[in-house]
């Protein structure tokens, strides 16, 4: 950490120097890299620090800096950008512009220099559950371990005067530590109770901020870096998709349309529209949660497997016994676990749990609503005289030459019969000793029950399970 922060004066005392001792010479211009972490820490952070890094890396630039305003977020993903901004060869500062508050303080500490605007704060760093509740000392001792770990990282000077050994710390982990941990003292700094929040004058008083400024262009001027070059880093339109495709409430709309485009589809079957659909909107729910790291392989393949397994009860086995179960069983495990981070495993069960079931919540909540609005469409789509072109309602008159074929089925209305196959709901019926198309009006109808034939639409017929004396 030392040999970047040495590194960046070297580069402002060369400039300053070439400066001054030639106004003719143009002095080599720093080259700046800046990216903002605006939002909570959560996967979309991370995927825009490791591009933000590989593109400074490429592009050979001098300086990192980050614009942060942030009130915290995911434990894990706050780990994996401090671990990435230590480990980097190129120095990075950070501008806190107004709030650096629990992850966000843990990021601000990795970097090499701290800038703050007036009226920012860093800090508060215990770690909190989504309704802000203090979690278990399992998830504070490891976020106190590592706020002291990365102010340790910074380095230290030891100092001995006679017969004493001075150890100054450039950021000092009890200091850092105190963010977390409301019952350690720290003397002139914390009292036992209350966790640790700098305002930007304490963090300049107590070594976490190296300067009060208003904006970055400030920043470089606080820091006597007067020829710079900036390039800002530019969000692509497909990290904006995956940002759009992470929101709960856009995985619960693909689930209701995944869960609506298989209805539609058993309804009609054939590959078509609703298949592609549902599809298309699988797709779309893992794609953004596999490229974040959140959904692992093992989630994926249960989900299709619980496909195939529906697939199979639907299409091959009579019924709908254990293979249809576990198939639906397979899929809600599959949807509800690829939201959850797998991180969350590591800690305290309870809390695993808790988690598990908010993400089961929304996959459940999503499905039952899908599948009302299946049955309400289904019903209202072709009766509907907005949707009337989606059907055939032309009359086909034996004057024109058809046959009258229509009027044999009709004729059937009321008649009683046999269920010659599982109606899901298209199927096969045995009336009169003959064998006709039929679709069942309300749920599925097993092989060899009684069936009655209510009416006759469309060229097809619509039967109901005959609960009569059986006659």
């Amino acid at each position: 950490m030392q040999r970047k922060t040495i590194y960046i004066i070297f580069l402002t005392a060369l400039l300053g120097i070439s400066a001054k001792t030639s106004v003719e010479e143009t002095p080599r211009k720093l080259q700046i890299y800046s990216f903002e972490i605006t939002e909570n820490i959560a996967p979309p952070v991370w995927r825009t620090t490791q591009k933000a890094f590989e593109e400074a890396e490429s592009l050979k630039v001098d300086l990192i800096i980050i614009r942060m305003n942030t009130y915290g977020g995911m434990l894990n993903i706050a780990d994996s950008v401090r671990t990435i901004i230590l480990n980097s060869k190129i120095p990075v500062w950070v501008f806190i512009d107004n709030n650096a508050a629990s992850a966000g303080a843990l990021i601000s500490i990795a970097c090499d220099s701290i800038y703050m605007r007036s009226g920012g704060s860093i800090g508060a760093a215990t770690v909190v559950d989504q309704q802000g509740e203090v979690v278990p000392d399992k998830y504070q001792s490891f976020m106190r371990s590592m706020m002291r770990a990365t102010a340790e990282a910074h380095g230290k000077d030891t100092v001995i005067t006679g017969n004493d050994t001075i150890i100054s710390w450039h950021r000092d982990p009890q200091i850092a530590e105190a963010m977390v941990d409301p019952s350690l003292y720290v003397k002139g700094v914390s009292d036992t109770g209350k966790v640790l929040t700098f305002t930007a004058s304490e963090a300049v008083q107590h070594g976490f901020c190296e300067g009060i400024v208003e904006n970055i262009e400030d920043l470089l001027v606080q820091a006597h870096i007067e020829s710079y070059d900036i390039v800002k880093h530019k969000s692509s339109s497909l990290d904006k998709i995956i940002g759009l495709l992470l929101n709960p409430v856009v995985s619960g709309i693909l689930i209701m349309v995944l869960v609506g485009g298989i209805y539609f589809e058993l309804q009609s079957p054939g590959i078509g529209f609703p298949l592609a659909a549902a599809l298309l909107a699988a797709i779309l729910y893992f794609a953004p949660l596999y490229l974040e790291g959140l959904a692992q392989n093992w989630e994926l393949l249960i989900f299709i497997v619980g496909l195939i397994l529906i697939g199979v009860e639907m299409f091959a086995i009579p019924g709908f016994g254990i293979a249809g179960l576990a198939g639906i069983l397979l899929v809600v495990t599959g949807l509800t676990m690829a939201m959850v981070d797998n991180i969350v495993f590591d800690f305290e069960w309870n809390i695993a749990f808790s988690e598990v079931v908010k993400k089961f919540v929304i996959v459940i909540g999503s499905m039952f609503l899908s599948i009302i609005l299946s049955l309400y469409l289904g019903k209202q789509l072709f009766t509907n005289k907005a949707f009337a072109g989606l059907s055939l309602d032309r009359e086909l008159n034996t004057d024109d030459g058809f046959l009258a074929v229509e009027s044999e089925q009709k004729e059937l209305i009321g008649k009683k019969g046999i269920a010659e196959s599982v109606l899901r709901p298209s199927g096969k019926v045995l009336i009169d000793d003959e064998i006709y198309d039929a679709v069942s009006e309300y749920g599925f109808i097993n092989k060899n029950e009684k069936v009655k034939v209510l009416r006759y639409l469309h060229g097809q017929l619509y039967v109901i399970k005959d609960e009569g004396s059986g006659d």
